[in-house]
């Protein structure tokens, strides 16, 4: 769902397939005044099968797939700032799509993050691995911080730990490349919190560490 270049993934034999069953989706919903957060809509179009035709690989092997079928709830901030977002807000011009707010909002997506957290965290720890940079990785970790300093909320626990991979030029007042120490004034990490890093491709690095955790 994210922004990609027509060197990586063709226009015409993915993204605009994948558009013509989003908009079926977009408009089947803004008629019926229902409302969904994106990765939802994606979920409603793998569980229909309309785009079986074009499976390329097993859907076994699909990330999206799996996490479909958990119904694991998936944060997408600055969705608007996508491949799919242009198309969504191309379609709300011309009029498709009568309601702008049928694809819920990224503030939404905090709300539900901020109830999930409370709900999962007096359970048990909850860490923080953060492949990559940007508003993807900031995003969901300022939670906590929204709780305890927005909100007032006692109790609520800090991440259990904090794990990045980056390539990142390691540095102080960079998102993608700050230390993890950076986090801790921020209320988002504690002192004594386990932090690492590692930098490298994360292409590599991650499947390694999931095939670890999983015991493959």
């Amino acid at each position: 769902m994210n922004r990609v270049t027509d060197t990586c993934i063709p226009e015409e034999e993915a993204m605009r397939r994948l558009e013509k069953a989003l908009l079926e989706e977009w408009i089947a919903a803004d008629q019926a005044g229902e409302r969904y957060f994106p990765h939802e809509f994606i979920y409603r179009i793998l569980r229909s099968g309309r785009l079986e035709p074009y499976y390329q690989i097993n859907p076994r092997d699909s990330w999206v797939y799996a996490a479909m079928e958990a119904n694991l709830p998936i944060y997408v901030p600055g969705w608007e700032d996508s491949t799919t977002g242009n198309m969504y807000a191309a379609h709300c011009i011309t009029g498709e799509i009568r309601h702008v707010h049928t694809v819920r909002t990224g503030i939404e997506y905090m709300i539900h993050l901020a109830d999930w957290y409370t709900r999962t965290s007096a359970e048990c720890s909850i860490g923080f691995f953060q492949i990559g940079g940007g508003i993807a990785g900031d995003f969901p970790i300022c939670v906590v911080p929204m709780l305890h300093q927005d909100l007032g909320r006692k109790g609520i626990p800090l991440w259990g730990y904090f794990c990045q991979i980056s390539d990142s030029t390691t540095s102080y007042g960079s998102y993608s490349g700050a230390v993890p120490n950076e986090k801790i004034t921020w209320g988002k990490l504690g002192v004594d919190t386990p932090k690492f890093v590692i930098e490298s491709d994360a292409t590599i690095v991650a499947p390694l560490i999931f095939a670890w955790v999983l015991g493959w």
